[in-house]
């Protein structure tokens, strides 16, 4: 692993950003400056690190992944092929300990920290490509509009209970209201597979995960852009584990032995779109149809049962995805 000769902790937030440089951990003094949150102010920290007389190629730069706010870091350093390490805030906080208050100083301070002691566990960040941010970008806006549906539909349970005079006008404006936002929602699922189809990568990833029974549109393009083209993840079992499905052990000594359980640490949007998945499969897959009778006729948990089958998406997911070619239903071969 490369050594670096400072570790630079960037607490972020929406105009500003506090950075804290660690020469050397065991020291008590650890400089502080406050930079804007955009390329003039990140500029400014690889000045003041010139001034040092250290090169930006041997600082190693560490943020929280903030989503939108910390996409000038990311894009900034992609640009001048600096290293940096986007860690996840719970990580950081679990890390921490015990602490009282919050502070962007002291916050900047535990993320470099954090990247000193966690060394071992380094993996460079590297920024998505322009594709795949637009896919997030899009998809970020088809969930808003979803959102925006549903509570404007809602409106209509008023009629229930409010006579026509009181109702009507309201509802002849809502009717309207949701027709324009369903016309926007086909615009932005058009825009998405214009997306996909134009970047060839993109488009292998989509037919290749929809060819899993199970798998519809909405959920291959929402596990291209969270594995970026299943590059994030080592297997199928890293992404169970990120999506919030793989069963975890919880025993301690002899006296506490609880069941073996999934962790409530999870991507909450993938583990209903992995639920969707496997219900429909469990629907209309004869092979998983057929797994889940077996497992409920063996007493197994129904829950229990669905979680497997969610897991075995996943692996065929990443099956197909391996080996490049779709997947192949063996039940019609079967004799």
């Amino acid at each position: 692993m490369k050594k670096y000769l400072v570790t630079v902790g960037i607490d972020v937030s929406k105009s500003k950003l506090d950075v804290r440089f660690v020469f050397e951990p065991a020291n008590t003094e650890h400089p502080h400056i406050i930079v804007a949150n955009n390329e003039k102010g990140i500029k400014g920290i690889i000045s003041f690190l010139k001034k040092q007389k250290i090169q930006p190629d041997d600082a190693l730069f560490c943020f929280e992944n903030t989503g939108l706010y910390s996409m000038p870091l990311s894009i900034y350093f992609s640009k001048q092929q600096l290293d940096y390490w986007e860690i996840p805030a719970v990580e950081i906080k679990r890390s921490k300990g015990i602490s009282r208050g919050k502070n962007d100083k002291v916050d900047a301070k535990d993320i470099a920290f954090n990247a000193v002691t966690h060394g071992h566990k380094l993996k460079l960040s590297q920024i998505p490509e322009q594709d795949i941010l637009k896919l997030q970008l899009f998809y970020s806006e088809r969930e808003k509009l979803l959102k925006a549906i549903h509570a404007m539909e809602a409106s209509v349970e008023a009629t229930n209970f409010l006579s026509k005079e009181v109702t009507n006008e309201v509802m002849a404006i809502n009717k309207k209201t949701v027709a324009q936002l369903k016309v926007s929602l086909k615009k932005i699922d058009a825009a998405i597979i214009v997306i996909v189809k134009s970047n060839k990568q993109l488009e292998d990833c989509f037919q290749l995960a929809t060819s899993v029974p199970g798998v519809g549109k909405q959920s291959a393009i929402y596990l291209i852009i969270k594995t970026r083209c299943f590059t994030r993840f080592k297997n199928w079992r890293k992404l169970a584990c990120y999506a919030g499905i793989a069963p975890f052990e919880y025993s301690s000594g002899s006296s506490i032995k609880g069941k073996t359980k999934v962790s409530h640490l999870a991507d909450k949007k993938m583990k209903s779109l992995l639920n969707m998945a496997a219900l429909s499969a469990k629907k209309y897959d004869k092979e998983i149809s057929d797994y889940y009778g077996r497992k409920i006729n063996e007493g197994k948990n129904p829950m229990l049962v669905m979680n497997a089958i969610r897991c075995k998406i996943l692996s065929r997911v990443f099956a197909v995805i391996n080996r490049q070619t779709p997947f192949v239903n063996t039940q019609k071969f079967a004799a």
